[in-house]
């Protein structure tokens, strides 16, 4: 036969290893003595240890290559294991289901962390402190939906959500914010050119109010007061 194709070949069972080694494999398990099929498999592990990438691995598992060797011999290798010589169920064991958190997000396109800051605006007793917290809220609650989804989400549905959400304790007016665009995504703000003048005050000025949920806001003074 002139050429032989891959898809007329024997599978291989682990790729990683590549054919040949396959190959001798099957050769070792035809020799008749277990004290020689021992020592050609033993040769063989060093032999990949040298020339297969998957070695790496092997000084912080040696057993891998054993079981591996097995894996490749179907199981079927009757020889002087360094290691205890693995089962073949485990091969075929199903993997445990991971347990995922059971939170109950009311909106997912909006995540668990939108219900908790929403419920620490609710704190707020400052009309405008709440009133900040809510706008900002919205603005991030339009960002994030955004990451998630081409089209633009209206901003009466953002109002209808926080309303939602806080149980009616958080409302706004839509035509103030749709006349002041409150709602504006938060990364188109961060693109915005700054005006000529003082870098710091502008810097001042845009933030104020961005972050809402600052405890410590009110700590800091301005110099010329």
């Amino acid at each position: 036969m002139i050429g032989e194709y891959n898809t007329q070949r024997e599978a291989i069972i682990l790729k990683e290893y590549g054919r040949n080694v396959q190959k001798l494999v099957n050769y070792i398990r035809t020799i008749p003595d277990k004290e020689k099929r021992t020592k050609m498999a033993t040769t063989l592990i060093e032999l990949i240890k040298q020339l297969a990438p998957v070695a790496k691995e092997a000084h912080e598992n040696p057993q891998r290559m054993w079981d591996d060797l097995y894996i490749i011999a179907d199981f079927n290798l009757d020889v002087d294991n360094p290691f205890t010589t693995p089962d073949r169920t485990i091969l075929f064991k199903k993997p445990r289901k991971m347990e995922y958190p059971q939170n109950d997000v009311r909106f997912k396109h909006y995540g668990k962390n939108i219900e908790r800051l929403v419920a620490e605006a609710i704190k707020k007793e400052d009309p405008q402190e709440r009133e900040e917290a809510t706008i900002y809220l919205g603005k991030l609650m339009k960002t994030f939906y955004s990451n998630w989804n081409k089209e633009t989400l209206d901003d009466s549905v953002i109002v209808k959500d926080i309303a939602l959400l806080s149980k009616g304790k958080l409302t706004l007016n839509l035509d103030k914010v749709r006349e002041d665009n409150l709602f504006e995504k938060l990364y188109r703000e961060k693109k915005k050119l700054r005006p000529e003048g003082n870098p710091r005050d502008n810097r001042d000025n845009r933030n104020r109010g961005n972050r809402p949920f600052n405890k410590n806001r009110h700590g800091h003074r301005r110099r010329d007061q």
